[in-house]
């Protein structure tokens, strides 16, 4: 379960403290996405000039850093004595959770430039579960690596689909048209095309569940490490 963060603070009577103005942050950007977090923005939320802000935040990038590590501390742990694969599997998971719940949180985990303590907690917990299993730190370290986005709840594709814009959809180009299309495709592409087929009849409705395909490649993933740990790999 991704964590509940504090409601956003008002021009009332609390304080300003630096918890309030983070947890105002998180909330800016769940309505309004990353960008719309500026100074400015976050102070007229708060009812305070902006210079205010900067007695709690050193600047920008310490904010963006302070909401993750918000976000990131609310992560849900996996209950205890649980098969190594489940326990990293659930808090893989459980960060996927927060990120659905929080979508700005993936361009700011990618534009990170700093570890903070809740950020380093995750990881460490993460390598907990594999060691807690066996697992040469050999092994711990690779895995980690090959898990890479993932262990935040994402995994970048390349060449993904640009963010909806809000703007009508362009008209679908009469099926004449588009039957020329796909035959052009499959001459040139055919093995893309027989894909985009296969996909087509077994997910009517559209595109890929990314929801499966993240958990498809992440049980992938964590079978191969078994096998690895079973075989007593090692790097060198």
């Amino acid at each position: 379960m991704a964590p509940d963060v504090p409601a956003l603070a008002t021009r009332s009577a609390t304080p300003l403290n630096r918890a309030a103005v983070v947890s105002a942050a998180v909330a800016l950007a769940d309505r309004e996405g990353l960008a719309a977090v500026s100074m400015r923005h976050l102070a007229g939320e708060l009812g305070v000039v902006p210079m205010a802000l900067y007695k709690h935040v050193a600047d920008k990038d310490d904010l963006v850093a302070a909401m993750v590590d918000l976000v990131v501390a609310g992560y849900a742990a996996p209950p205890p004595g649980l098969e190594w694969r489940e326990g990293v599997r659930q808090r893989v998971l459980g960060a996927r959770d927060a990120l659905l719940e929080h979508p700005w949180l993936r361009q700011a985990i990618e534009a990170a430039t700093q570890r903070t303590p809740s950020v380093l907690g995750h990881m460490d917990a993460v390598a907990g579960e594999f060691a807690a299993g066996g697992l040469s730190y050999d092994l711990v370290h690779h895995s980690m690596h090959a898990l890479g986005h993932r262990i935040w709840g994402f995994s970048p594709e390349a060449f993904s689909s640009p963010p909806a814009s809000g703007a009508p959809p362009a008209p679908a180009p009469p099926a004449e048209e588009q039957a020329a299309m796909m035959a052009a495709m499959a001459q040139r592409f055919p093995h893309i095309s027989a894909i985009a087929v296969d996909t087509a009849t077994r997910h009517p409705l559209g595109a890929c569940d990314e929801q499966f395909e993240f958990e498809f490649t992440l049980d992938l993933l964590l079978e191969a490490f078994a096998r690895l740990h079973s075989a007593g790999w090692s790097s060198r």
